[in-house]
């Protein structure tokens, strides 16, 4: 499932190439031709992510809500643009807690400062990393640049390639195709897809946890720190758990526990409040340096060489997640996985006691 860092990429995508321009929407599956034909024609003038959750508005009246879920991926095609510090266009979309500001609320045009705030502040990845390329086909640094005749498929791993006639004919079970003069993108097997008006845009968005990227203000950290302190659940489902906080996948969830050096199992109101702080702001982190590279490096302090490797192989990248019986980075103990929630938990029992 693709998590927090990949939807605004995938917002930034839209922001760019489809924002200001008229859109021929259409179902070509057919098993969302009411709703496409709700929005053909007009235009777009928003392109917002809150955590896994994506949201585009039309003629500042209707929204197309958008969760990818497991199976969901969007493939863009045209003059299209991977340049994830592209700053989004039309305003904040504002969160229930970003207290006095309200959907679509456009504050004449000006962007979401804290929201873009670290993209700005690296307009150009790391000069290590668009030289490399990455074995597993998650590498988006090599499509940056200026905008080409380009295919992009945009999910939880992001493939790049040429395109010979624009606009393509749909492909497989198309749920909808966006289309401007310049750039089309297709969606397929999402688990939600809904035009949707402010109000009911802003009942999805209130029952969210705070997205970091949108709001990192100390308001935000502390109703995340609240919503820990107060619960039994153990911390390693609370991470994953939505309205605690907006993003958070399966990968991020192991690695950001094994950087902290915290047992999956300890309840949410045993956490210490420093602990809870520091989570916090390591997802801040490190979902910034998603967006920025589009891949989910977990390791820090790596050396040029490790560095590469890390950027062209998901094996090199992590602590924890995905290597059960190997040893541990660090204390050598075998990583353990286990069915936690529905989903696979990757830690060492021994750094993480």
């Amino acid at each position: 499932m693709p998590e927090g860092h990949s939807v605004h990429r995938i917002a930034r995508q839209f922001a760019h190439n489809f924002v200001g321009h008229p859109v021929a929407v259409s179902s070509p599956q057919g098993r969302f031709a009411e709703g496409a034909s709700l929005l053909d024609g007009r235009t777009m003038t928003a392109s917002r992510a809150v955590g896994k959750q994506m949201f585009l508005e039309f003629d500042s009246e209707l929204w197309l809500r958008v969760h990818l879920g497991i199976y969901g991926a969007w493939d863009f095609a045209g003059d299209i643009t991977t340049d994830a510090t592209i700053r989004s266009a039309g305003g904040r979309m504002g969160q229930t807690n970003q207290r006095g500001t309200e959907l679509g609320e456009q504050a004449e045009g000006t962007i979401d400062e804290l929201a873009l705030a670290a993209a700005a502040d690296a307009a150009v990845t790391d000069a290590r990393t668009p030289a490399l390329d990455d074995a597993d086909g998650e590498d988006s640094i090599r499509s940056i640049g200026a905008p080409r005749r380009a295919r992009l498929r945009m999910a939880e791993q992001e493939k790049a390639g040429e395109v010979d006639v624009f606009p393509p004919e749909p492909v497989g079970a198309v749920r909808v195709r966006l289309l401007t003069e310049t750039a089309v993108a297709d969606l397929r097997g999402p688990t939600a897809c809904q035009v949707l008006d402010p109000a009911e845009v802003a009942a999805v968005i209130a029952k969210l946890g705070p997205d970091p990227l949108l709001d990192d203000s100390a308001a935000a950290e502390q109703r995340f720190v609240d919503a820990v302190a107060k619960k039994s659940t153990p911390i390693g489902l609370l991470l994953m758990d939505q309205s605690v906080v907006s993003g958070i996948g399966n990968v991020y969830r192991a690695e950001m526990l094994f950087r902290a050096r915290l047992n999956p199992h300890t309840p949410g109101k045993l956490v210490p409040e420093d602990t809870a702080r520091a989570l916090w702001r390591d997802w801040a982190y490190l979902l910034d340096l998603g967006v920025r590279t589009g891949q989910m490096l977990t390791m820090d302090g790596l050396d040029d060489e490790t560095y590469a490797a890390a950027m062209a192989n998901r094996a090199d990248r992590h602590w924890v997640y995905k290597r059960e019986g190997l040893p541990c980075r660090i204390c050598g103990t075998n990583i353990v996985l286990e069915e936690f929630g529905g989903r696979k938990l990757y830690w060492c029992p021994k750094d993480q006691a």
